[in-house]
């Protein structure tokens, strides 16, 4: 016959109440580390594992933090995930995800405040943009929150300077003597006011004006952030019978879909068409491509340990926002113009 240890068992083999052995292994405050290595050791001697639920009745606390995404698939979103998940594991939280690629009801439920404060103690949010009622219900909730992307209001966030991402991007392909170049990024049924790639646009823009070329409106062509998108920007650009001389895409992805493209219809790259891309993904160096790069990964760890420090703190923290230096990353897809 199997018995199975519970709370009360570890808690008298301690000598301490039932709700300080709670507190110990949710690694909440109250408790001495002395004591916290007590109970920690008598747990894992009697193969106590803290059930989430349980944890939940005594300190009002769940051991989860949910993680919101606009979408479930693309490397940034799984890049994040993966350093923000190895932070928050190393400090015993559970991950739930919530994505809303499905329909608006996924929005309205992520964001229904007494669904969150019975799943998680605290929310992580990846490059969403949030309306003003969202903004004020997470607030309402009295959780803390983190962003991983844009700036919001009132809410502490991780972030990269796009603006200044495009200006790097685009002052190497100046800097290389390039002057009709093409920018492909942007999304013309996103309604929520997606940042990211007006932001990096707004940087391509000030720098072409720096060096008085005026853009032309034909060489900018939309893309979402994906190799699909960065095919069919191309495609569009062929179409309208543009031909710059080089291309600034919003992510690695549309890149790589640009080079690919560009090479099945003929042209050299970079001889005939200079590439730049944002990210440093994965396999950027598959491509020799050349990018201004972002630790996506160390974002997400950055992210998870602050919004860690916050659920330890007993007094709430002012917002914060933090910004992660980009790099340039030249590599074989960007070259001189020819003459």
């Amino acid at each position: 016959m199997c018995v199975m240890t519970g709370i009360v068992d570890v808690a008298a083999r301690a000598g301490v109440s039932v709700a300080t052995v709670s507190r110990a292994l949710r690694g909440l405050p109250g408790v001495s580390e002395t004591t916290r290595r007590l109970v920690q050791d008598i747990a894992a001697e009697l193969g106590y594992v803290a059930s989430p639920s349980a944890a939940a009745l005594p300190t009002g606390r769940t051991g989860a933090v949910a993680v919101v995404s606009p979408v479930a698939r693309g490397w940034y979103f799984t890049a994040v995930l993966e350093g923000a998940q190895e932070v928050l594991t190393a400090n015993g939280y559970d991950v739930l995800r919530y994505d809303l690629s499905e329909v608006e009801t996924n929005r309205r439920k992520v964001f229904d405040t007494q669904l969150l404060r019975k799943r998680a103690d605290g929310l992580l949010i990846m490059s969403l943009p949030l309306t003003h009622d969202e903004v004020q219900a997470l607030h309402a909730m009295r959780r803390p929150v983190m962003v991983v992307g844009p700036i919001v209001a009132g809410l502490s966030c991780v972030r990269v300077d796009d603006v200044e991402v495009g200006r790097t991007a685009t002052r190497h392909l100046v800097e290389l003597g390039h002057r009709r170049i093409a920018f492909a990024g942007g999304d013309p049924n996103d309604h929520l006011g997606f940042p990211v790639s007006p932001d990096r646009r707004l940087g391509y823009l000030e720098v072409l004006r720096s060096v008085g070329v005026e853009p032309d409106p034909a060489l900018t062509v939309p893309a979402k952030f994906t190799v699909e998108a960065g095919i069919a920007a191309f495609s569009e650009l062929a179409a309208r019978g543009e031909a710059p001389t080089a291309l600034f895409a919003v992510s690695d992805e549309v890149a790589m879909g640009v080079i690919y493209e560009a090479r099945r219809r003929g042209l050299r790259v970079p001889e005939d068409l200079s590439v730049v891309g944002v990210d440093d993904h994965d396999m950027s160096w598959l491509f020799g491509l050349s990018t201004v790069a972002q630790d996506v990964r160390e974002e997400g760890r950055i992210a998870a340990a602050a919004l860690v420090e916050r659920l330890r703190s007993v007094v709430d923290a002012e917002p914060e926002v933090t910004t992660v230096p980009t790099k340039l990353v030249v590599r074989e897809t960007s070259a001189r113009l020819p003459g």
